[in-house]
């Protein structure tokens, strides 16, 4: 029987948690402070898949997969997902996200008996079309044992195509926002009235490239009764705004980036003081000695890509090239090449770096300077994936050291690898009298250093000061005797301030009290 008081009680209490709940929904920062205001809502599981009440069919393809033990964001969001509760997650690169939100999607799928004729049940939003594609990917080794249709649709592909699938049904589609927006808007008989779960993955990246204005037109298109997940590296007032707008207002909150360091544990990461004029011969002894590893180079622009792409390839050093100006088709065929290779070099800039879970990446290595603490955490994190162990070396110039204290700040340590000069190939004059003789290589060559010179002017950080970039080194680096013209109030023929030099390592070597590392023996 119930009186009156219990009503009140009931009552009372409801209107506490619903505070409880906006309050966290208000401050972006509290990320994991509501896993206490429902006490109980959450079922106790094991750490590992077996353990979790999901269909067989999923738990067979994950054993397929290798896969039995679940990362701590996996642990932490999977069962509240198949509670069918709304999650807003942050974890570190490389933690497992992408599991930890597509296995209850499946699961949800199989469940409520989703079929072709009722359309679109699950559609995950993914930044960009390297990241759809890699996402699609897992999701077709986890669907492999069922009759579930999937689908990818993305820039580059035949529209017409996507669209004739879109109304045959597809029960779980992967899409870019600009891709999925356009098929929301103009495809007759998409199918999403039935939509049970939308995923945002990567939701920080999403916003920084700029999709935020599609992503409100994107949540209003779609049914507002489902069952909405964010994923994201870092949650910041972006991607609370974002929230807000997608999720419901009694979300689950998950953080998992708590610690001292920003990097997973199993990450071993270094740097290198590299004379400016040598940077090239220090880059081809490393993947010399290591052509026979999975190696991932980051470059600051697309030309530098290209040219030393050209160039390794011509001196008989095979490595593959990913960068903003290839044609989609020729981005993802690389990408898939380099994933299915138990050993390769793969040179990129940032647009291949985010959210791309490559299997067994070796070696990280930062040829030049992140622009931001956020872009180097997101380069490495290629690398030390899902508890396996990675390395990471960061190459810097003497005037780029200030970028150590920015990474310390940002919760990233490293050390100090010292480079054996003896062990190095001397190559420049090779590279220079390469670059001489080609035309094609010596055009490469100028574009790249004007791009790499642009690059490091539009940098935010105040200790990459394109004023300090010896531009007479970095024309050797790239096998230019002449300084090319850049159009940038830079003058080529200034030198720089040897006290200033003198000063900047002095500084350094004071904080050289930290263990240092032969790299040529980490490399044998």
């Amino acid at each position: 029987m119930t009186t009156p008081n219990d009503k009140k009680r009931r009552d009372k209490k409801k209107k506490s948690v619903k505070r409880t709940e906006e309050k966290v929904m208000s401050n972006p920062d509290e990320v994991t402070a509501q896993n206490d205001a429902f006490p109980g809502i959450l079922p106790i599981f094991g750490g590992k898949f077996s353990d979790l009440p999901i269909s067989d069919l999923i738990k067979k393809a994950l054993v397929d997969m290798d896969l039995t033990d679940m990362t701590e964001i996996q642990k932490q969001c999977i069962p509240h997902l198949l509670e069918g509760r709304d999650v807003m997650a942050s974890a570190k690169t490389g933690s497992g996200k992408t599991l930890a939100f597509l296995i209850p999607v499946v699961d949800l799928m199989l469940k409520v008996g989703m079929q072709n004729r009722n359309g679109t049940g699950a559609i995950i939003i993914s930044p960009t079309r390297e990241l759809s594609l890699q996402t699609y990917s897992v999701l077709k080794e986890l669907t492999a044992h069922t009759q579930l249709r999937i689908g990818l649709i993305m820039g580059g592909s035949n529209r017409q195509a996507e669209a004739k699938n879109l109304q045959k049904g597809v029960t779980i589609l992967v899409a870019p926002p600009g891709r999925l927006l356009d098929h929301l808007t103009n495809t007759e008989d998409f199918l999403r009235h039935n939509l049970k779960t939308l995923v945002i993955d990567e939701a920080d990246r999403l916003l920084d490239i700029g999709f935020e204005l599609e992503m409100q037109q994107i949540v209003r298109l779609l049914p507002k009764d489902r069952q909405s997940l964010l994923f994201s590296a870092t949650l910041n007032q972006r991607t609370h705004n974002l929230a807000k707008s997608a999720l419901k207002t009694n979300c689950i909150m998950v953080g998992v980036n708590e610690g001292p360091e920003a990097t997973v544990e199993t990450l071993e990461q270094g740097y290198v003081i590299c004379n400016p004029a040598t940077k090239f011969s220090l880059l081809y002894t490393f993947l010399k000695r290591n052509k026979n590893k999975k190696v991932m180079v980051f470059m600051s622009s697309c030309m530098e890509v290209k040219l030393y792409y050209e160039l390794l390839n011509f001196i008989d050093l095979p490595v593959q090239a990913i960068h903003g100006r290839q044609k989609q088709a020729k981005r993802t065929s690389t990408f898939l090449n380099f994933i299915k290779a138990t050993s390769s070099i793969l040179l990129c800039t940032d647009v291949g770096a985010r959210g791309l879970d490559i299997p067994e990446v070796d070696w990280i290595v930062q040829y030049d300077p992140p622009d931001d603490p956020k872009d180097y955490i997101h380069r490495v994190g290629r690398t030390a994936r899902a508890g396996k162990s990675g390395n990471a070396l960061l190459i810097l110039r003497p005037h780029e050291l200030g970028l150590l204290d920015v990474l310390r700040e940002s919760r990233v340590k490293m050390v100090e690898f010292e480079v054996a000069k003896n062990k190095m190939a001397d190559v420049q004059a090779a590279l220079e009298k390469l670059i001489e003789s080609n035309y094609f290589l010596a055009t490469s060559a100028q574009e790249a250093f004007k791009g790499i010179v642009r690059a490091y002017n539009s940098s935010k950080l105040r200790c990459l000061d394109v004023n300090q970039l010896d531009l007479a080194a970095l024309a050797k680096t790239c096998g230019l005797k002449i300084v090319p013209k850049v159009d940038l109030g830079v003058d080529p023929s200034r030198k720089l301030d040897p006290k200033r030099m003198k000063r900047k390592m002095f500084a350094e070597s004071k904080m050289g009290a930290a263990k240092r590392t032969k790299l040529y023996q980490k490399l044998d």
